[in-house]
């Protein structure tokens, strides 16, 4: 008992301590604001296990995604359209308060803010996966989160995008799926960028560790391509017309710096 009274006493502190800095212009690791932490992608990761793969360290976080794709059935109302879907998995490696078992809520919210933002800018042209009448191209786009430092969704839906771009499809003869050949590269024309923001106190700041996730008092996702697609709020807080507008106008010149490393 006395321990969780001393975690909760130290996350006190330390929710303090970042609300304090904040007020002073600062932030824990020394990043201005609008800046997001280092980047790093590796493409096909998993090398011929998946159809496409990318691992991404967005500072601390670790995020692995990979692309596979099998034949299925379309969607009634688009019989000649591909499907695509998104589930994501906190592995209790990545953190002591993940647990093994089905997805929970945060998994849940990472995989629906990733899917949206795809989905709604047209990431994949979804019309060139047809095969045959009742016979279609499904994409399975499955996140792995390996090590969480904060902001999930931005360092998801990047790996996501860039796990995306590097897909190939396998060849399709006879009825059946060829693992291992391919005919061709996934049709992908967009690229949607996630850009997360945490408000402390009066202040917006981009990619929040999880240690300014605690102190938050909420949070703003916008995904972007050459227009808005996508845009998700957390947390218990308000924001005003001027922080939404802000941080729009950041997200679209954050996410062109992005779309370079990709």
């Amino acid at each position: 008992m006395l321990r969780v009274c001393n975690m909760d006493i130290e996350a006190y502190l330390r929710r303090d301590y970042i609300k304090n800095l904040v007020n002073q212009g600062k932030r824990l690791d020394g990043r201005k604001f609008d800046e997001f932490r280092k980047i790093e992608i590796e493409n096909n990761y998993v090398g011929e296990k998946a159809c496409g793969s990318s691992l991404i360290n967005l500072g601390n976080t670790m995020v692995l995604v990979g692309i596979s794709l099998d034949v299925g059935e379309p969607y009634p109302d688009s019989p000649e359209s591909g499907v695509m879907t998104t589930s994501a998995e906190l592995r209790p490696l990545a953190s002591p308060y993940f647990e093994a078992g089905p997805p929970g809520e945060e998994a849940i919210e990472v995989a629906r803010v990733v899917d949206r933002g795809i989905r709604e800018s047209g990431a994949i042209n979804l019309e060139k996966l047809f095969i045959e009448e009742n016979k279609v191209w499904i994409v399975f786009i499955d996140i792995h989160i390996l090590d969480h430092d904060g902001n999930l969704i931005d360092a998801s839906g990047i790996a996501a995008i860039s796990a995306l771009l590097n897909t190939k499809i396998p060849k399709y003869e006879d009825g059946s799926v060829i693992y291992g050949e391919y005919s061709g590269s996934l049709p992908v024309t967009e690229v949607p960028i996630p850009c997360t923001f945490a408000k402390i106190n009066d202040k917006m700041l981009i990619d929040p560790t999880l240690d300014e996730e605690y102190a938050m008092d909420s949070r703003l996702t916008i995904t972007t391509t050459d227009t808005i697609n996508a845009m998700q709020k957390g947390g218990v807080g308000s924001l005003s017309e001027s922080e939404v507008y802000n941080a729009v106008d950041m997200a679209f010149e954050k996410a062109k710096d992005v779309r370079k490393l990709l």
